[in-house]
């Protein structure tokens, strides 16, 4: 195993644009700096987004680009038995629950409190019988209160490092900001946060090199690394870019894509440039 492992992480929920240019090479060049490996992982655990021909454009962007990835690609939608069997391990241990409320139900009672954490644990076993009878819907819940009774004292001094310009600083993690951690979804198997640990812990990735867009995921996902036993990572947030409206590239706004920018005849040269890469 490298000593130093990195991966890039694309969901084919949509093209490829300036800032997945930007990360994707952020992730080639800080393997390459280590003397390490970079990887390259799909996550598609959204059913309802993710299509073929989004993935397909990102193998092609990518390989336009002239980046290339080491080992085989993991496709985390190949993986559902094995998220699978991390929840039911979760769930014999009695640390999750069934949460039936909605998105929207979930954001008001959110905006009811002084906390932007979710915290609710499970219904009534007779309330909950009544729901699956009825045929519900319902998500698998992370509680964080039994993951501090699990962890015990260590639970308020959960460490994990973050590489920045000036160095490598340790960050006391504030699980308790996020709230109970959504582990599937209403309409798939599996959630972000448990898949990206999961992988990471099975692909031996030692750094994880991402936006600032998700500075705030290791405070959630190092209560998962302590209750599977899985290593944590060190951390690397890199900066996002904007368009000329000041607004960051995203894939809801139909930012320009990489896809659209070759059609037009601009080089790979190009693109690295306009994505401040020179």
């Amino acid at each position: 195993m490298p000593a130093f492992l990195t991966r890039f992480a694309p969901s084919p929920s949509g093209y490829l644009h300036l800032g997945h240019a930007f990360s994707a090479y952020s992730v080639r060049q800080a393997a390459d700096d280590a003397g390490g490996k970079a990887l390259l992982r799909i996550e598609d655990i959204d059913l309802a987004r993710c299509r073929p021909e989004y993935e397909k454009a990102i193998y092609e962007d990518l390989a336009w680009l002239g980046l290339e990835w080491d080992g085989e690609v993991r496709c985390q939608s190949e993986h559902f038995e094995a998220y699978a069997l991390v929840i039911d391990t979760l769930r014999a241990r009695g640390l999750i629950y069934r949460c039936f409320r909605t998105r929207a139900k979930i954001s008001e009672l959110m905006g009811e409190t002084e906390s932007d954490a979710f915290i609710s644990g499970p219904l009534p076993a007779a309330e909950e019988r009544a729901r699956l009878a009825d045929g519900e819907a319902f998500a698998w819940r992370l509680s964080l209160a039994r993951a501090r009774d699990e962890i015990g004292p260590a639970f308020d001094n959960l460490t994990f490092s973050v590489e920045t310009e000036t160095g490598t600083q340790p960050i006391t993690a504030q699980p308790w900001r996020f709230g109970d951690i959504a582990l599937t979804r209403k309409d798939s198997p599996v959630a972000y946060h448990l898949a990206a640990c999961h992988d990471d812990a099975v692909q031996g990735i030692t750094h994880v090199i991402r936006g600032k867009d998700l500075e705030q995921a290791p405070h959630i996902q190092i209560v998962l690394h302590r209750l599977m036993d899985w290593p944590t990572p060190v951390y690397r947030h890199h900066r996002l870019l904007s368009g000329p409206d000041g607004k960051r590239f995203a894939k809801r706004d139909k930012s320009r894509t990489i896809c659209a920018m070759r059609e037009t005849g601009l080089t790979p040269e190009d693109v690295l440039k306009l994505a401040g890469i020179e």
